[in-house]
């Protein structure tokens, strides 16, 4: 008996109809905004902000809809800087999405969830003894080591 063959699925199928449910919890109707956030805003304001939700205003009848609010978590000493763009993040939301759906930027002073975290390296353990000979003047042993260290992670950079 021949069993029924199943072609396997992307990936991607898989973990957008995994994530749309907690997505549209958020407000956000598509992963898009969340997902593509740096080419939306821009790198200068993802790398300090990202969208935590949409809150949309209740709908009554008869009455025009008004535009949602973007929250925004924003690293608390950049926030001020955010919210002087806010007219900016509106304007490149409203633009990628078609239509005026967002009227306004909420700020959430959080760390951020989903930081681009640079892998730490390793400093090289001769180039700090090289840079720590050089540095006698400095009389205490741990300061001196920091020294070295710092030192050398600069110079691999």
């Amino acid at each position: 008996m021949n069993k029924p063959r199943r072609l396997a699925r992307p990936l991607v199928d898989l973990a957008q109809s995994l994530l749309a449910e907690s997505f549209r919890k958020q407000g956000f109707a598509a992963s898009e905004l969340v997902t593509r956030w740096p080419e939306i805003a821009g790198a200068d304001i993802a790398a300090h902000a990202e969208p935590e939700r949409i809150r949309w205003p209740r709908v009554t009848e008869g009455e025009p809809s008004e535009p949602a609010t973007l929250v925004l978590r924003v690293e608390g000493p950049t926030a001020i800087e955010i919210q002087h763009q806010a007219g900016i993040i509106v304007e490149r939301v409203n633009r990628y999405l078609g239509w005026r759906a967002i009227g306004q930027i909420a700020l959430r002073q959080a760390p951020l969830s989903r930081r681009n975290k640079q892998s730490r390296r390793k400093t090289d353990a001769d180039a700090a003894a090289r840079i720590a000979s050089t540095l006698g003047a400095v009389s205490d042993e741990s300061l001196r080591t920091a020294l070295a260290r710092l030192g050398a992670a600069i110079k691999q950079k």
